[in-house]
């Protein structure tokens, strides 16, 4: 997720994601005051072996729509990543369905941030919700070199 745009506030959903989000099709639609959503379409690629969108593309989108919430309101120079992610899968999602996840920071401190979402279908149907824990850094650790 982070790019020459990373900590831009004036981030528009065209902006890259990230290139696993990329590959997924998933889709950024809100940035912005700790908040943070994407969007994806499941498609028959997005099925596991069950028929249905494979927890991994909710995983993703949601780990993506958490952070970058995050994201949105860190300092240019500061860095952050997933520490923590927790993730209730509660119904299905079929081919054709829209899925949103949206995040929001709940509390950012110097070191760590806690965030949360939810994850829908076009018919507001709770597909999956997440809680996690972010680590933030002053600059670029060394180890993300």
């Amino acid at each position: 997720m982070k790019d020459e745009n990373y900590g831009n506030q004036n981030y528009t959903p065209a902006m890259k994601l990230s290139g696993v989000c990329d590959s997924l099709g998933v889709i950024g639609t809100k940035f912005g005051n700790g908040e943070c959503a994407v969007t994806c379409t499941v498609s028959p690629g997005h099925l596991n072996a069950g028929g249905v969108a494979h927890g991994g593309l909710h995983s993703t989108m949601l780990d993506t729509a958490l952070g970058g919430a995050l994201v949105s309101m860190i300092k240019k120079e500061e860095w952050c990543a997933t520490a923590q992610l927790d993730i209730s899968f509660l119904n299905a999602a079929n081919v054709g369905d829209v899925l949103v996840a949206e995040g929001k920071v709940l509390r950012r401190g110097k070191n760590l941030a806690h965030c949360d979402g939810i994850l829908s279908n076009q018919d507001g149907e709770i597909i999956a919700t997440a809680k996690g824990t972010w680590a933030i850094w002053a600059s670029k650790p060394s180890s993300m070199s």
